[in-house]
């Protein structure tokens, strides 16, 4: 879903980044930088029936949750790339609409942007964030989608926070969970491996 207000920003587009986006943005970008927004937190709180589960065995993937803050980091995007990054973005994040675009203020070491967001949308039937610990260690443990294993998720997003210095102990700690539980094979689906 896409909040009314987008059409009348214009010039370079500041796109925020706080899980897979971060350490595969899949676009164009002039400049990268740490970045916190305010109001919402990181959370593995979208029930995945596609990229990183199916609908018979779900996985978990981040969505921004709200409450508290979250630090990422945010995309500077030329004015020129602003419409086909946002029409890519949108068929990439708004596959099941279980996210809601919005322009929200981020503050980084050079000033606050509007920048572009994929929040949870709490009314959607993919909307997990009432599971537990340990039910979200499990399903990341043993889901996998046409993008790969969700264990590779976590530990993709967990590697490039820790990367960039950003820290996120509850990613950690999730981390440390899943990688106790043993991997299971490997689905006998194909696995498509997204550009970027």
């Amino acid at each position: 879903m896409i909040e009314d207000g987008m059409a009348e920003l214009t010039g370079d587009l500041f796109v925020f980044g706080y899980g897979s986006l971060i350490w595969r943005p899949g676009f164009s970008h002039v400049d990268c930088r740490p970045a916190t927004l305010h109001g919402y937190h990181r959370a593995f709180c979208i029930y995945s029936h596609h990229y990183r589960g199916t609908c018979e065995k779900p996985g978990l993937v981040l969505g921004l949750d709200r409450g508290g803050s979250c630090r990422g980091v945010v995309f500077r995007v030329a004015a020129a790339e602003r419409e086909a990054t946002l029409a890519y973005l949108r068929e990439r994040e708004l596959v099941t609409n279980v996210y809601i675009e919005k322009f929200l203020p981020v503050r980084t070491d050079s000033g606050t942007h509007p920048a572009v967001t994929y929040v949870a949308d709490r009314a959607h039937e993919q909307y997990a964030g009432g599971l537990g610990f340990e039910q979200q260690a499990r399903m990341i443990a043993g889901a996998e989608g046409i993008a790969g294993r969700n264990r590779d998720y976590l530990a993709a997003t967990v590697d490039e926070i820790t990367r960039l210095g950003l820290g996120d102990g509850t990613l950690h700690r999730l981390r440390r969970a899943v990688d106790a539980i043993p991997a299971g094979p490997l689905g006998d689906h194909e696995v498509q491996h997204l550009a970027g």
